[in-house]
């Protein structure tokens, strides 16, 4: 029986622009967390697979949708997450959002405008954060700050990647809109460095990412658990140095990337921070700490 791993195009979640599970996050919620996140992966990987036709990718997909929901027990890691689930007590809904966007990845090519793109991040990003809130008991108020991070995380990937997600799949999530409106093309992204209406257009995507970024407060501050917290900052503020990287490069030309000393300096200066607003008495966005060592 073919498996989803079978699949795998190699990439894992150290890999990833941002942390997944890191060791900031509490040891007893890392294995759900990263059952969904392998299954996330692997769905990916099959959408994104240029060597299996749409039928195809399609058809593991509902192989891995029907072991997620007990109908069969056919996919291994699908069932691997659904176990994990079933032992915290946990819905497959945000798995199976997942499935929609990924379905629409084979079906879909072309997005029209901003609204159209974060109807897609409605399936593609924004179950992700809202799984592991669940995971740590977080209030559904932190739903809406947690759905703009993420739709902000996934079009940072977007941008980054632009031209290999054409060149490779035909797939443009740049909407069509910007791309006439500053008189580029689809076919600009083949190329090995950005035309200058091509470059002004994913500038002026990268701003309108920034103000969206602005409409919620910021997520870290909602959280009640610490450690998550700690984590989500970290998040925030990675993704606020990549948008201004994006900001003044080409991604056709430039590897838009953080080197790991400002990883590891991002990390530092986000925890800390945390950290102080938390324990400092009458700061206005204290949050009663949980157990940081649990």
């Amino acid at each position: 029986m073919v498996q989803s791993a079978d699949f795998r195009s190699g990439k894992g979640h150290r890999d990833e622009n941002f942390p997944v599970a890191s060791r900031l996050v509490s040891a007893r919620h890392r294995p759900v967390i990263m059952a969904f996140y392998d299954f996330a992966r692997a769905a990916d990987d099959i959408a994104d697979h240029t060597s299996l036709r749409a039928a195809e990718k399609l058809l593991g997909l509902d192989r891995m949708e029907a072991s997620l929901t007990g109908a069969s027990s056919d996919d291994a890691l699908s069932v691997r997450l659904r176990e994990a689930l079933a032992d915290r007590k946990l819905s497959n809904v945000h798995a199976l959002d997942l499935l929609k966007a990924f379905r629409q990845d084979v079906t879909r090519l072309r997005y029209d405008d901003w609204d159209d793109l974060i109807g897609y991040c409605t399936w593609s990003a924004m179950p992700v954060g809202r799984f592991v809130l669940d995971v740590h008991g977080e209030d559904r108020s932190t739903w809406a700050s947690s759905d703009v991070l993420c739709a902000v995380l996934q079009i940072i990937n977007h941008l980054q990647d632009c031209g290999k997600d054409y060149r490779a799949l035909n797939r443009v999530y740049v909407p069509q809109d910007r791309l006439r409106a500053h008189g580029a093309t689809t076919e600009d992204l083949a190329k090995d460095r950005a035309s200058p209406a091509l470059l002004a257009c994913l500038h002026d995507v990268t701003r309108q990412t920034v103000r969206y970024f602005a409409t919620q407060p910021a997520l870290a501050d909602e959280i009640r658990d610490t450690r998550l917290a700690c984590e989500v900052a970290t998040i925030t503020a990675l993704a606020n140095r990549l948008l201004g990287v994006l900001e003044k490069s080409d991604p056709l030309a430039d590897k838009v990337h953080l080197g790991r000393a400002t990883l590891l300096s991002v990390m530092a200066g986000s925890v800390t921070g945390t950290l102080i607003r938390r324990l400092l008495p009458g700061n206005g966005s204290y949050r009663r700490a949980q157990d940081i060592r649990s």
